[in-house]
């Protein structure tokens, strides 16, 4: 069962954090006591913070904090699934979008970037009118997203927040980190704004393959429900022939859900119990 966090309340940090830090003391402790021992000690830091930065450059880790990569058990047995499209809205792409879900009768998630919301209100109006979700993908889709620190994380999120309500008229349940990358202080974040990290269960890589049927391929491959599946449309590939790779995808995809009995929620509806 979901239901957003609460934000107030201390941050139950996770086990993986908590050891990181113990390990941290011990190391310190060790330099301090041991004669001669410090190369190792030093070592054992620096093999920590390796682990922590694997785990900040693995989308879909759990070590850093909670992040949900597939729909709850409840959804699943709805034969629901999540279509996830991050890095919009662009006034080009976008409606084309829009048009094919609705044609097969699918709704869709936007993770939209809070400036481009902004500069494009009617468009993120129509996305929510035509019964899609608006989602959190932070105000600027920072490059060195993952490398800010608490307050950075708070400033970003938070802002993108305000605009995408202001913007709207409903306040974001969800977010995504830029790449899905990030490090141990996001989490907690995250906790006080009341959202939750939402990753995926497979990609297609549609910002740089330009081929559609590798694309469809890499995220159909062992579909089912409760799938969370991501695509763009914003800074999409493009064909061959010039087109977003996400146009050619969109109707094979939405068609083999269709076949397969398979239906297309937003998060929101997906993750709140009914």
């Amino acid at each position: 069962m979901f239901s957003s966090p609460p934000a107030s309340g201390t941050w139950p940090w996770p086990v993986f954090v908590r050891a990181s830090a113990l390990w941290h003391l011990v190391a310190l402790a060790v330099a301090l006591f041991v004669p001669g021992a410090w190369p190792w000690a030093l070592a054992a830091v620096v093999l920590n913070h390796l682990l922590i930065t694997a785990a900040g450059l693995t989308p879909r880790s759990q070590l850093l904090g909670p992040n949900i990569t597939r729909l709850p058990d409840a959804a699943a047995a709805r034969r629901e699934i999540a279509v996830t499209i991050d890095d919009g809205p662009d006034p080009a792409v976008t409606p084309q979008v829009l048009d094919l879900l609705d044609a097969h009768g699918q709704r869709a998630t936007f993770f939209c970037i809070a400036e481009r919301v902004q500069a494009h209100p009617a468009l993120a109006r129509e996305i929510v009118a035509r019964g899609h979700s608006i989602q959190n993908h932070t105000a600027r889709h920072r490059h060195n997203f993952s490398f800010l620190g608490p307050r950075g994380f708070q400033a970003e999120i938070e802002r993108a927040q305000q605009m995408l309500l202001a913007v709207t008229g409903e306040r974001p349940i969800c977010f995504r980190a830029p790449a899905g990358l990030r490090n141990p202080f996001l989490a907690p974040v995250l906790h006080r704004l009341g959202l939750v990290l939402v990753s995926w269960t497979r990609r297609g890589f549609d910002t740089r393959e330009r081929d559609a049927v590798t694309v469809l391929a890499r995220l159909t491959r062992d579909l089912k429900a409760g799938d969370i599946l991501l695509l763009h449309d914003g800074h999409a590939a493009r064909t061959a022939a010039g087109r977003p790779v996400i146009l050619e995808v969109l109707p094979l995809l939405l068609e083999r859900l269709r076949t397969d009995g398979l239906r297309a929620v937003t998060l929101p509806q997906a993750l709140t119990p009914a």
